[in-house]
């Protein structure tokens, strides 16, 4: 954190400096070369096949470590291999949609899908649902209204997180 706001520090200096610290912030989305697209999803792909192939030793280290240790899986080993599947896969992103966007991906739909659902897989299903309609409702926002396509998604995905979250409030309170 230190060093991102020392970086943000020296690019306010910078004749170009506000320009580029936007682009690190919500990216350049629409403006990434055809390359950089195949390029990333290849990655994706390895990286989803990974997890796919080795699903039951990650799914021990996040939900039941304790019989993963009992049946002498290396924790460590796949506690490693996952965060730097993690940190590949986030740093090749960043680079085309920001930071904002980045993490707002792997956090918003997360969280609205754990507000209303229990399994992993109806969470997985809904996350991704919550993550592409509201992906095409930033962009049409942007389309619409000459918006930076980054912000829009953000601001998409913020308004999913708000009506889950209210949801939720109105749920727990027609069960009382």
């Amino acid at each position: 954190m230190v060093a991102a706001a020392a970086s943000f520090l020296l690019l306010s200096r910078s004749p170009e400096g506000n320009e580029e610290l936007r682009r690190t912030l919500v990216g350049e989305i629409l403006l990434v070369c055809p390359n950089e697209v195949l390029r990333t999803f290849a990655l994706f792909v390895a990286v989803g096949t990974v997890h796919v192939v080795f699903r039951r030793p990650f799914l021990l280290l996040s939900f039941n470590p304790d019989r993963g240790r009992s049946e002498r899986l290396r924790l460590w080993f796949w506690d490693f291999l996952f965060y730097a599947l993690f940190g590949v896969v986030v740093t090749s992103f960043v680079r085309m949609g920001g930071v904002l966007l980045v993490f707002s991906f792997l956090i918003i739909p997360a969280v609205c899908a754990n507000i209303f659902a229990k399994s992993l897989r109806t969470q997985l299903a809904l996350g991704w649902l919550v993550a592409t309609l509201s992906s095409v409702a930033g962009l049409y926002a942007s389309y619409r209204l000459d918006l930076p396509t980054g912000a829009a998604i953000v601001c998409a995905l913020g308004l999913a997180l708000l009506l889950a979250g209210i949801g939720r409030a109105i749920d727990i309170m027609i069960k009382r």
